[in-house]
């Protein structure tokens, strides 16, 4: 499996069969480029601008955005878990979609724009997480410290800090990836690679943190 962060909470997602999966794609207003993806699947946790650009992405791919059990392919399946995007539960911002990838022996979990720790329902749904793709930026979704709580409820082998403040969306009242890794050993992140390669049989050989 290669997972490409493309910026704010969007993911390729390349499987070695071939197939593509993009989660949450954003148009052009959130700042970064736009870049041309084709997929087979796409995944959009709720309906913002930041998050829901399907119009952007060729191939015709089936399109995820409720909850409840999913399959891609036989062998690549997607539940999809409704949550809120604020700690009102939902009352501010309304709700989220967090989605739990099954593919290849590995279990992805993508938090959308999760405003709150989990609850057991939640917890129960997601299980064990090999890989989590993890909102840490604040404001409109959970910030640094409930991240790593959230982690901490998640236990995965391997995590991906997203939706977070960089050069393009520098007037957003988010904080920076390192407002969370710096809540980390050092030694436990790795950094300045452009998409990591995950097979079930090396998750014990890969860092804790990855930042894309």
């Amino acid at each position: 499996m290669l997972l490409q962060h493309i910026g704010h909470a969007e993911f390729l997602i390349t499987l070695e069969s071939g197939f593509r999966i993009v989660t949450d794609p954003f148009d052009a207003s959130v700042g970064y480029p736009v870049p041309s993806l084709e997929a087979d699947g796409v995944l959009v946790s709720h309906h913002h601008h930041d998050h829901d650009a399907v119009e952007n992405i060729a191939g015709h791919p089936q399109v995820i955005d409720y909850a409840g059990l999913h399959t891609f392919a036989p062998d690549v399946k997607v539940t999809g878990i409704l949550a809120d995007h604020d700690d009102a539960g939902g009352a501010k911002r309304g709700k989220t979609l967090l989605f739990l990838l099954e593919a290849e022996g590995l279990r992805v979990v993508h938090l959308g724009d999760l405003g709150c720790l989990l609850d057991a329902d939640q917890l129960e749904a997601l299980g064990q997480a090999d890989i989590l793709l993890l909102p840490v930026g604040g404001f409109y979704t959970i910030d640094a410290r409930t991240a790593r709580d959230v982690a901490e409820q998640l236990d995965p082998r391997i995590i991906i800090p997203m939706h977070y403040r960089t050069e393009v969306n520098a007037d957003w009242p988010i904080g920076p990836v390192e407002d969370f890794t710096r809540l980390f050993d050092p030694s436990q992140i790795r950094s300045g690679s452009d998409i990591l390669r995950v097979t079930k049989g090396d998750l014990s050989c890969q860092p804790h943190i990855v930042v894309l």
